[in-house]
């Protein structure tokens, strides 16, 4: 692989931003600390969290290139006073990026299958990406991650096309759902949907970072909102997953950390990167899928045991049930 053109520092977002040039960062993606008390930020009250995020969100918009545009992938705040209330960051930050002049393009909805377990409510599997704009004259491509069409021999049946193929020769846009049940190779392409599994225990990418960022979900981003030599600058830039997307795809990156530990992991998978020996998820990589036959996807016999001491009772429940039902019909009859 050729040298690669990055700089990863530790300093916080707003000072970096501070010093770069007006209109000269072509993408800004990144999943920014929710304040919910991970290991790399202290949680505050929402209100102060957001007091502190508007300079940062105010400084992107002089950054960014007219024609640029920003990636913004967040989940949720969760109150850990009474009430203990769920808050979509997303519709918060919303409000944040338009009172700054950005201009909402997607709201992209991420679906993932493994996570915390909730007890108190239905557990979480999916964050959003806010797609910003400075303008309308932002960079698409399009063709750099259509989608293999459903159809692709269906023809036109009316107008001035019709007997004509009606689809496009390199596939269709794909949605703005990324979910997990995607495979270029099957059938399931048919639901225009996207598979990102999050990084987790077994995903080839997990480092020392507990919060981890896919590297084909910033992918997506970069191919289609970028060209090449661009640059892309992650603010939140952790173990360096926004820089490794860009710079496998001829991109300048650049990042800000904080947490040194994070910095020397990232630049260990840059160094990895350029030797072409870093291991990634592909981005049209299919889903394990169990088989049925292995351990940990059969049912287990303690819970069969468990299901049929339950069933058992509930035999035992009807049983009486309807004696005392036939002995009510009986008596009424005499």
């Amino acid at each position: 692989m050729e040298i690669l053109n990055y700089t990863y520092e530790k300093m916080d977002a707003l000072s970096f931003l501070k010093m770069q040039p007006d209109s000269s960062i072509k993408l800004i993606i990144t999943s920014p600390p929710y304040n919910i008390g991970k290991e790399y930020e202290t949680k505050t009250s929402l209100k102060q969290y957001f007091n502190e995020m508007r300079p940062i969100v105010s400084e992107i918009y002089r950054v960014l290139t007219d024609d640029g545009s920003v990636c913004w992938e967040v989940g949720n705040w969760v109150s850990d006073k009474e009430p203990k209330e769920v808050y979509p960051l997303d519709i918060y930050y919303y409000d944040l990026f338009k009172s700054c002049n950005f201009i909402l393009r997607n709201r992209i909805i991420w679906h993932f299958e493994h996570g915390l377990q909730c007890k108190n409510r239905f557990s979480g599997r999916y964050e959003s990406i806010l797609w910003f704009t400075k303008s309308d004259n932002y960079t698409f491509n399009l063709d750099d991650v259509r989608v293999p069409s459903k159809y692709p021999g269906k023809k036109s049946f009316k107008g001035e096309n019709k007997g004509k193929l009606s689809g496009n020769p390199k596939g269709k846009n794909p949605s703005d759902l990324w979910t997990a049940t995607l495979n270029r190779l099957n059938k399931d392409w048919e639901a225009q949907i996207w598979d990102i599994p999050n990084v987790k225990a077994n995903h080839p990418e997990k480092t020392i970072h507990p919060c981890q960022f896919p590297v084909e979900l910033v992918e997506r981003c970069v191919l289609a909102l970028t060209n090449k030599n661009d640059i892309v600058y992650d603010p939140f830039a952790g173990v360096g997953s926004t820089l490794i997307a860009a710079l496998k795809n001829g991109r300048r990156a650049q990042g800000t950390e904080l947490v040194q530990e994070y910095i020397e992991e990232g630049l260990k998978r840059i160094k990895l990167l350029e030797k072409d020996v870093l291991k990634t998820r592909s981005i049209y990589e299919n889903i394990y899928t169990p088989t049925g036959k292995d351990s940990v996807s059969k049912y287990p016999i303690e819970w069969l045991e468990i299901r049929l001491k339950g069933i058992e009772e509930q035999q035992k429940r009807l049983k009486a049930e309807a004696k005392s039902i036939r002995d009510i019909i009986s008596n009424s009859s005499n």
